[in-house]
């Protein structure tokens, strides 16, 4: 038996950058999680999760109102709590605590404070992977979410995505774990997901 395989991965970026099925890709990828025989249970979680409220694409962990804030916070303490408890196990979130300092900054104008949470997960080693595309591939990118989504309305207005992937690149910036950027505008989510496996390689990323 070899060294266990834990790697620990945040996909951040705006919408239409292929997180999600990145995430899927790096859960199964064999050089993130190892050779596998069959499919089980191996976590992908998501701050995207609307579970503050009981509608659909309500608020939750990025979203919140203001006076939810406490609420928030609690439930952040709970997964990095969470995640030091199972700190010897594979985690890939699909968008977490930068998504939430992006938008309650463009919509509520308030800077939210994580450098207690950075500390905890860059002592578990997590790495941070952020995903993004040029500005004119996300026309393309739309078309083909339309023909799946079930709230398309969310993508009429691209320009807010190419101003919030820049206020990501300031977020990204400021953030103390190690960092991979990733650009998909070609949509060869594959290439993609075996640079991030090259990179968390060759920096440490797959063991504690």
């Amino acid at each position: 038996m070899g060294n266990k395989m834990v790697p620990k991965l945040i996909l951040e970026g705006t919408r239409l950058t292929h997180k999600t099925e990145l995430a899927f890709l790096l859960n199964e990828h064999p050089r993130i999680v190892g050779a596998r025989r069959y499919r089980y249970h191996s976590p992908i979680v998501s701050a995207e999760w609307c579970g503050f409220t009981n509608t659909p694409w309500g608020r939750g962990l990025i979203n919140y109102a203001p006076e939810e804030a406490e609420h928030a916070m609690a439930t952040y303490n709970t997964w990095v709590t969470l995640f030091e408890q199972l700190r010897f196990y594979s985690w890939i979130v699909d968008r977490f605590h930068l998504s939430t300092q992006v938008h309650q900054r463009a919509a509520n104008g308030i800077d939210v404070d994580f450098d207690w949470l950075e500390s905890r997960l860059e002592a578990l080693n997590f790495r941070l992977i952020f995903v993004h595309r040029s500005a004119d591939s996300f026309a393309a990118a739309r078309t083909r979410r339309l023909e799946v989504s079930g709230n398309p309305s969310q993508y009429d207005d691209l320009d807010r995505f190419v101003r919030e992937q820049e206020a990501f690149e300031g977020a990204v910036a400021r953030s103390r774990l190690q960092t991979l950027r990733v650009d998909v505008s070609d949509d060869d989510l594959p290439r993609a997901a075996d640079a991030i496996a090259d990179w968390v390689e060759a920096t440490g990323g797959l063991w504690l």
